[in-house]
């Protein structure tokens, strides 16, 4: 939906800007013509506004054109922003959250065809990133990077571990645990379990993540042939990504890797964030917001 949104936006820019310039170039000089012609012979003022009024069709798109084209631009390779739907990134992001999303930091890239043009670029350890669902690729989703090309990404018993890519076997960095902090347990639940939040420190990215107690099923996660189950070797040009709250996110340990064409940007901000009441009344449409969380306003770790 997302991507034919873009097409509807560029063909309106388009299409509204050829015909302000062909109007400009064949029709507009030849009514300026007419007019100083019927002005010199006397034509009635009257006859002379109706000459000199615009077509519809042209009007409208000198109108919309500016708008469109700001839209467009800004839209497409600045910021655009979304919506969070799900709990699979709490705490660093609820549902009801507004997000902004830098387009341009991973570089810039066509609206239509996605094929980017200008690297300016990558992807860090511990960004969170709006990526186009490899599986279904019409869906936006937003997790966090922890495997970056090469690397080798081990969750294990609800740990994570990493082996950060080395081009040689002399002085490669070993597998590390990714340090955590326990912090609280219960200040939110997920089916009437208590989740337990904790700090990681992912790279040079401090965040906070959720987990539930007891053990971590590896059943269905996404098999790699040529490692065990819960481990992954991340391709070139691609990367790996996982969810803040670690046992309610359908991410990359389900279905993969995140391919570098599917990335859509970083998130950057929560310009708004909305209370939704969690049990919908008969007089309250679950759609209808609450209240303003303003506290949440500002920057994501």
């Amino acid at each position: 939906m997302a991507n034919y949104f873009s097409i509807f936006l560029v063909l309106l820019t388009v299409g509204s800007g050829l015909i302000w310039l062909i109007d400009s170039l064949m029709f507009a000089p030849k009514r300026r013509q007419r007019m100083a012609v019927a002005s010199g012979a006397g034509v009635a003022t009257t006859t002379l506004e109706q000459d000199a009024q615009l077509p519809w069709l042209v009007d409208t798109a000198q109108q919309i054109f500016p708008v469109i084209a700001f839209v467009m631009v800004l839209r497409s390779f600045l910021y655009e922003p979304f919506q969070i739907p799900s709990g699979s990134m709490m705490p660093t992001l609820l549902v009801g959250d507004f997000i902004l999303v830098e387009k341009f930091t991973y570089g810039l890239k066509d609206p239509v065809m996605r094929k980017k043009f200008v690297d300016i670029g990558e992807p860090e350890r511990g960004d969170v990133v709006v990526f186009k669902f490899p599986p279904e690729p019409q869906l936006d989703y937003i997790k966090r990077v922890v495997g970056l090309p090469g690397d080798t990404v081990i969750y294990r018993n609800k740990q994570l571990q990493i082996k950060p890519a080395c081009d040689s076997t002399e002085n490669c960095p070993p597998l590390q645990k990714v340090e955590l902090k326990f912090e609280t347990r219960g200040e939110a639940y997920q089916q009437f379990a208590p989740l337990e939040k904790y700090t990681e420190q992912l790279g040079d990215v401090s965040h906070q993540i959720y987990r539930t107690q007891g053990r971590a099923s590896s059943s269905r996660y996404y098999s790699q042939p040529g490692t065990q189950a819960d481990e992954w070797i991340v391709p070139e040009g691609h990367y790996f990504v996982l969810g803040d709250n670690r046992d309610n996110s359908e991410d990359g340990r389900y279905w993969g890797f995140v391919p570098e064409e599917n990335l859509v940007g970083k998130a950057v901000a929560i310009w708004i964030s909305f209370e939704f009441d969690r049990v919908p009344s008969s007089w309250v449409p679950s759609w209808i917001p609450t209240g303003v969380r303003f506290e949440r306003v500002g920057g994501i770790q």
